[in-house]
């Protein structure tokens, strides 16, 4: 399956993952931009057509929960990625990505970290 979300869809879908499930007011609530009910509802009814989402009652509301897991939409999204921006090359992105001053010396050693173990384990 090709998981795809826009903007809006991956703040709303980033709520789901968080609490597990929500009426529309809770996942209003806790969006960065306080977007109207109705926007809301709509993005919700649009993931729950793209099978990214389903609904269940609770009393007059709804209750949304995540169908997707969020790292299988991470997982998607980064090869999405590599292949738009970084010509397909996962080399690429890393050489972007330890070149990017924003990051600390801990997290420096920690992708070290995480390399040489893949390393050992014969790239599995």
């Amino acid at each position: 399956m090709r998981i795809a979300f826009t903007d809006r869809e991956l703040d709303v879908m980033s709520v789901l993952w968080d609490l597990g499930d929500a009426t529309v007011a809770e996942v209003r609530e806790l969006l960065a931009d306080k977007l109207a009910y109705t926007t809301v509802l709509t993005v919700l009814r649009t993931l729950e057509q793209k099978g990214y989402v389903e609904h269940t009652g609770e009393g007059r509301a709804h209750r949304y929960h995540p169908l997707v897991r969020r790292e299988a939409a991470g997982r998607n999204a980064l090869r999405r990625l590599v292949d738009k921006v970084f010509q397909g090359s996962p080399e690429l992105l890393m050489t972007h990505l330890v070149s990017d001053k924003n990051l600390s010396d801990e997290e420096l050693r920690r992708l070290r970290k995480l390399l040489e173990a893949r390393i050992k384990g014969g790239g599995k």
